[in-house]
């Protein structure tokens, strides 16, 4: 059985999976502003603002961000809130090690230039 959780938390995996990460940002945000110690919350903020910056051409606020979700979540794991972290600290470390390191920024409409991401579905499992 799943837990209560608030409704912008669901809300969440479903922006996600749509790839749809400004949304994600709004939602967790929202979250966060009454929850300022739940750096869970942060960190997923963190991780769906990096995707967004790279998808924007801001290489180098995509690596800070990420970097910081993945120093957020860190104390999360293995799995809080219902999702699994487990599975979601390889698409971390997997964006961190694409994210060009000698690219700071690049024009919108050169990102598809970029290296592409993994893709990365997240779902809640029964606690």
């Amino acid at each position: 059985m799943l837990n209560d959780y608030p409704m912008e938390y669901y809300e969440f995996f479903v922006s996600f999976n749509e790839g749809d990460y400004y949304t994600c940002h709004d939602l967790l945000e929202e979250m966060w502003m009454t929850e300022k110690d739940n750096l869970f919350l942060k960190g997923l903020l963190q991780m769906s603002v990096a995707i967004y910056h790279y998808e924007y051409g801001n290489v180098k606020g995509a690596r800070v961000m990420m970097q910081t979700a993945h120093d957020y979540l860190q104390a999360y794991r293995p799995k809080f809130w219902g999702l699994d972290l487990e599975k979601v600290y390889p698409f971390i470390e997997e964006c961190l090690a694409i994210f060009p390191k000698n690219i700071d920024r690049i024009p919108f409409e050169q990102v598809e230039k970029l290296p592409r991401l993994p893709h990365l579905l997240l779902y809640m499992e029964e606690v």
